[in-house]
């Protein structure tokens, strides 16, 4: 997009200039509903339009992997190779550090610590972009390695590198764009965040299959274009995001400051378990990948897409779960230990309902997700043993995954972490053993992670049976 698009974009945003009391009463507003409106309303009114967007995110996702399927198995296999990857990236610097970031401005907030706040925009800009370097320089250095340890080869394996080294080429502007989102979740503005990324889906729906098949002047760039569109959304959307948040208009004002390590500390307490729970998570499905691709080309394509509906699920509950980590920080930082924690039970039942309809639904006709991509047969019987097995125990994945949002919230992450390392252990180990020991094939490596997802669930809800736990959140906040 051009510089005049960007400011229509940041138009859109803030039409006029908002007076600090009107930002002051805006925020005062959320805040008051964070702590004393009815619970369910309220979550589902932050939740409501980051899930929005992230199906939109997903909706691009799935129309990638549709344009991509047309240019073959090869090029599918490869972006299949590339994808677990790529979400670690995402889901590190959304529900990773950006959980870290979310939870402290949460609860600065809510103990009425604006210049707390305010600080800790520069200092997630700071650690994002040196995260984006490692990310950038690690997978244009190991790149070929990885992904030919995962069973690329040949073909296969050229296509995951030109999707790759374009997308990680960017990584530094996915890492600021999402961490700012996060700051400004933590904060209680769901609407600009959604609005930059519903206007980028708008935009990257046609532009993606623009750049992978050719369009006009637009040379024809295959599976390197679809890296691409990704890319070019990042850029545009860092730009208007760091002039909103620069002008105060969101209730956060980003300046220079001075770097205090007890900011740092503050993010990084939640954001590194966290990260390491989704690194955990990533690494099952790569070390999965890697188990399948010793079964073929057909079952790695058949294995990414069915995977893919893991991920779809995903961005649902991470809007769902991070109004429920606002929520919580709000409440715990304003020293509300009860309410927080009934937050925390009313979002993690909505998750789990949700999810386990939708997982049953998917157990019991697959061949409508994995008719979305491909129609060889090969790759659909590898998808459906996934679906039939793994669908169905959507609804736990679901509940933990809104309770580990939900104790990170409240400033604590030892409790989420044990839960994703024993569902690491149980996946990627259980599925090595059934795989290489017993010689086994996709079905038992998709029980292997039924039953990781069934254990994770009353792990995770463990911090709900302490109420000390949440009563000494409250007091840490309080000093």
């Amino acid at each position: 997009m051009s510089e005049s698009a960007n400011e229509r974009i940041a138009d859109l945003i803030e039409i006029t200039p908002i007076s600090e009391p009107r930002v002051a009463d805006r925020k005062a507003r959320t805040r008051d509903a964070i702590l004393t409106g009815p619970i369910a309303g309220t979550l589902m009114r932050l939740a409501l339009p980051t899930i929005a967007v992230l199906l939109a995110q997903t909706a691009v996702g799935v129309a990638e992997t549709y344009y991509v399927g047309v240019l073959g198995t090869e090029a599918l296999a490869g972006v299949a190779l590339v994808f677990p990857v790529y979400m670690l990236m995402v889901t590190m610097s959304n529900g990773g550090l950006g959980s870290g970031v979310a939870s402290a401005l949460a609860r600065a907030i809510g103990a009425g610590r604006q210049h707390d706040a305010d600080a800790l925009v520069l200092h997630a800009i700071v650690l994002a972009a040196i995260a984006g370097a490692v990310f950038t320089v690690g997978l244009l250095c190991g790149g070929p390695a990885l992904y030919g340890a995962l069973g690329g080869n040949g073909a296969s394996l050229r296509a995951a590198l030109a999707y790759s080294n374009t997308v990680f080429g960017g990584a530094a502007a996915i890492w600021i764009v999402n961490l700012l989102s996060a700051a400004l979740r933590g904060a209680g503005n769901v609407r600009v965040p959604a609005l930059v990324t519903l206007v980028g889906a708008a935009v990257m729906i046609p532009a993606s299959p623009a750049l992978i098949f050719g369009f006009g002047p637009i040379p024809r760039l295959g599976v390197g274009g679809a890296g691409l569109a990704f890319v070019l959304y990042y850029v545009c959307a860092l730009i208007v995001l760091l002039r909103y948040m620069a002008s105060g208009r969101s209730g956060l004002k980003l300046r220079m400051a001075r770097l205090e390590w007890r900011l740092f500390a503050d993010i990084l307490k939640v954001g590194i378990p966290t990260a390491l729970n989704t690194v955990q998570t990533n690494l099952t499905v790569i070390i999965m990948t890697g188990a399948v691709g010793g079964l073929g080309v057909d079952a790695i394509a058949g294995y990414g897409i069915a995977s893919r509906l893991d991920y779809v699920m995903i961005p649902i509950l991470f809007g769902l779960s991070s109004a429920v980590l606002t929520m919580v920080g709000i409440a715990v930082g304003a020293g509300q230990a009860a309410r927080a924690r009934r937050i925390a039970l009313i979002g993690a039942s909505v998750g789990g309902a949700f999810a386990e309809i939708v997982g049953l639904a998917v157990a019991l006709a697959p061949t409508l997700w994995s008719g979305l991509f491909t129609g060889q047969a090969p790759v659909t019987i590898t998808a459906t043993t996934y679906l039939t097995t793994v669908a169905p125990t959507y609804g736990f994945m679901a509940a933990g995954f809104v309770f580990a949002f939900a104790v990170q919230g409240a400033g604590h992450a030892l409790w989420p972490f044990l839960a994703y390392t024993i569902r690491t252990v149980l996946a990627a180990g259980g599925g090595m053993v059934v795989v290489h020991v017993f010689h086994a094939g996709m079905a038992a490596l998709s029980a292997a992670v039924a039953i990781s997802y069934i254990v994770f669930a009353p792990i995770c809800g463990v911090p709900m049976l302490s109420r000390r736990l949440w009563r000494v959140s409250v007091k840490q906040n309080a000093t």
